[in-house]
Order: C-alpha cells, then structure tokens, then sequence
C-alpha cells in the first residue's frame, strides 16, 4: 500500500465531493481512486468515508483523518518548495487562529494586505476566544494575549498591550471622578466574568507597590466590545485593553483615570507548534505582524494628544 497515494486520494476525493471528480483532479481512474482509499481504510481499520448513490459524507474519524491529512500534505508541500528552490515562495492553506475582538479590530484590515503581497497563500481565519489546541485542531498559528504559552510551542513577540481604566464623562460628572484606586469600590465597575480581572483590578503606584482593589457592579460580559458600549452610555468604569478603546480615549468620549498609576501590560505574540522545518507560509505571516506592529500601536495614539499629553 502507498500509504502517501492514498492520503492524497482521500483528501482529494473529499475536497470534490465525488470519487469521478476526485480522480479526475488527480489524473487516475474512478476505479484506482476508490481502490487507494478503500486500502486506506483497511489499513486505519475504520470506515473514512460514508457512501451514498448521491454524496459522501465523512465519518468522524473521516473528519479527524481529514483535517490532519491536509496539514501534512501542505507541510510536505512546503518542504518539497523550501528544498526544490532557491527562492521560496509561502503557498498553501494558512490556518490562524485570532481572538475574537482584537481579531475584528485589529488584524482584519491586514489579512488583505498580507494576500496582496502573498497571493499564493490561502488563509483561513478562526476569530473566537476559546483556546484552541493548535496541533490537535490543525492550525498553523495563533494570535495570543496569554502569559501561558505551552512548551509544546513557539512564541514570536509581535507588540505590548496597555490596559486603561476610564469612563465617560457624563458619568465622572455624575459620580465624581475616582482619586486613588480604593475609591473604585463606591463605583458602577463593568467586569468580565472571567480571564483573571473579573472583579480585581491590578494597579502599582509610582515607588512599584502592587493594589488589588476589590470592585463590583451591575453589568459583565466576555466581549470587550459590549463593555465598551456600556461605558460610553455611562454605565460606569471600565478596565480594559487599549486596542478595544483607543478611538474612543482620542475623541474624548472615554476619559482615562488613575493615570499616576501604572495597570498591566499584556503581550500579544504570534504563537506556533515546535517543529524543525517552520514552513514559508508561517515565517512569512509572521514576520508580516512583526513588521505591522513595530513601534508603538496605532491604538495608543490618544496617549500623546493635546487632551493626554
């Protein structure tokens, strides 16, 4: 048994929805098609693929199989470029996995941007905020805001996130503006349900004293964007990531507070899994990101206004 044949059999057949289209694609007869994957099953012990008069339809294991299967035919596709020619060429599937807000936000002008000048790369782009396992789920790369990176991969610096907390200034003109961090705690806080800052806040004072401040308030949400929407209908203070509120912090719809104090700093990286040959497609889209967010974020802009500065 050809065990590669019959991979990329499979994985053809699949990608046309029939065995006639699928040997076409590969130039080989229906018949050989069918016999490559019916071995390929033999030899997994397991049924890949149901077979109907009309479709197919993958199995469960056909899903998993398939999923890998196309990653470790665009990798040897890549090895065989990186080897075959002196000037390699990123090509193939690109798998990223993004983070749902800053995915939106931040990342989705440059997707275009980088096919432009890498017209031969097909991305595929996964925004969501779960972590995803990117081996076993087949991605080739992630965007990460975590200061937990498993050893099982590589992680690339790619900018540093400020946090801010601020509020409009129809509420700060109803309540009063906070003068140190525990005067949060009389305050209507906005917080997340979870992800480290749900209901304590870091702050570190001028001579580096660390404050957790207890606070508390009526409304929670996982999306950074609907937080956003409820500080500029004054609903109370937030603590947030700069990227979610620069636009706002710059036309003073938002006002930072607590600015004697410094809040934490994340970094976003571009994260993948170790592997001896990286191929062209990653170093590519990572360089990309490193080279768009050299220097200081477009973001944090408002820090050097006439209103801030």
């Amino acid at each position: 048994m050809d065990r590669l044949a019959s991979m990329r059999a499979f994985v053809k057949v699949v990608e046309a929805g029939s065995f006639v289209r699928g040997a076409d694609k590969l130039g080989i007869s229906t018949t050989s098609a069918s016999r490559l994957v019916a071995e390929l099953e033999e030899h997994l012990g397991t049924r890949l693929l149901q077979r109907t008069t009309r479709k197919l339809h993958l199995t469960e294991a056909g899903q998993r199989y398939f999923d890998r299967a196309l990653q470790l035919l665009s990798d040897l596709e890549e090895a065989e470029n990186e080897v075959g020619s002196s000037t390699t060429t990123p090509r193939g599937r690109l798998r990223i996995s993004v983070g749902q807000t800053f995915g939106v936000r931040q990342l989705s002008a440059l997707f275009p941007r980088f096919q432009e000048k890498f017209p031969d790369v097909e991305l595929e782009v996964f925004a969501t905020d779960r972590r995803v396992d990117l081996i076993e789920e087949g991605f080739d790369l992630a965007v990460r805001m975590s200061l937990e990176i498993p050893p099982t991969y590589v992680a690339r610096h790619m900018c540093t996130i400020r946090v801010v907390v601020c509020a409009s200034p129809a509420y700060l003109e109803k309540h009063g503006t906070p003068k140190t961090p525990q005067e949060l705690a009389t305050h209507n806080c906005l917080t997340v349900p979870s992800g480290g800052f749900e209901n304590r806040w870091l702050f570190t004072d001028a001579d580096g004293g660390a404050q957790t401040v207890l606070v508390r308030g009526n409304y929670r949400s996982d999306s950074g964007d609907l937080l956003r929407a409820a500080a500029l209908a004054g609903q109370g203070v937030v603590y947030l990531p700069t990227f979610i509120l620069g636009d706002e912090l710059a036309r003073g719809e938002l006002v930072p507070i607590l600015r004697e104090w410094s809040l934490p700093q994340i970094e976003a990286r571009v994260v993948y899994p170790t592997r001896r040959f990286v191929s062209a497609k990653v170093r590519a889209f990572t360089e990309f990101l490193q080279q768009e967010f050299a220097g200081e974020p477009v973001w944090d802009r408002w820090m050097h206004g006439p209103i801030f500065s």
